[in-house]
Formats: structure tokens, C-alpha cells, sequence
């Protein structure tokens, strides 16, 4: 597999939970699928592949501790797909938590939609606009998920 093709396969693979978490989060199957172990350990999986290679394959001067390191690993296709599958799941892992946190916190869902598309899309923005409107609505700081 090339990293063009694990690309297209991961990026085409998550957009149904995206689909999932925009028009049906209270969905038993949306619970399931999106807020389950299996979609982050899949592309988790595949990150780990394009990783690996990426590193296997790493050109000079390649490193995680410098920009210049950074730059240079991302001239390397498998490193820049592994990079792009690190944004796929965290943003739906960010996403399904925003979801989940809304509907624990009485947040109307159709408010969290414009959040969840700029997660989708520009994911700390989208995180970074949710926490506002959770502010706002809320009054909540605190990110923990139980009462303390």
C-alpha cells in the first residue's frame, strides 16, 4: 500500500462518523461506532503503519525537536500521511467528546454543530469554539466528565 492510498482510505473512513456525530449523536449506532474504541484503534493502526515507515525512511536531519527536524521528516510521504492521520483521530476522538459533553451538559445539539464542523475542518478551532459556547451556556471551566 502506498501512503497516497492509505491516505485516501483513511481520510474517505472517517467522514461517516462525522455524518453520525452531525445528524444522529443520540443514535444507538452513533454511540457504538463513533464513541467506541474501534474507529480511534483502526486509523490508530493505520497512523502507526505510515509512522513507522515514515521513521524507516526518515531523510537526514529529520527530527521531532526542531521545526527544521519537523520540516524535514514531513518531506517524506508516509511521514506527512501519518501526520495527517494523527489530525483524522484526534479531531473525531475531540469531536465525539464535544458531542458527548453537550448532551451531559443539556446543550442543545443543533448549537454544537457549527462546533463540530470546524473540528471536522480546523480542529482546536472547532475545540476552541465549543469551549466558548460551553462557557457561555454552562459557566463551565472544568473539562472533567464526572463531578468531582
Amino acid at each position: 500500500m502506498t501512503p497516497e492510498t492509505l491516505f485516501d482510505v483513511c481520510n474517505a473512513a472517517v467522514l461517516p462518523f462525522w455524518l453520525l456525530l452531525l445528524i444522529a449523536p443520540g443514535w444507538s449506532w452513533t454511540q457504538r461506532l463513533v464513541h467506541g474504541v474501534w474507529v480511534p484503534a483502526l486509523v490508530g493502526g493505520a497512523y502507526a503503519i505510515a509512522i513507522v515507515q515514515g521513521l524507516a525512511e526518515s531523510p537526514e536531519g529529520g527530527s521531532f525537536s526542531s521545526l527544521q527536524g519537523v520540516m524535514t521528516l514531513f518531506t517524506n510521504p508516509w511521514a506527512v500521511c501519518g501526520g495527517w492521520l494523527h489530525y483524522l483521530v484526534f479531531d473525531l476522538f475531540v469531536g465525539a467528546w464535544e458531542a458527548r459533553d453537550a448532551r451531559r451538559l443539556g446543550i442543545p445539539h443543533l448549537w454544537i454543530v457549527p462546533c463540530l464542523l470546524m473540528t471536522l475542518m480546523l480542529g482546536p478551532i472547532g475545540l476552541l469554539l465549543y469551549v466558548a459556547l460551553r462557557l457561555v451556556r454552562t459557566g463551565a471551566t472544568g473539562l472533567e466528565e464526572q463531578p468531582a
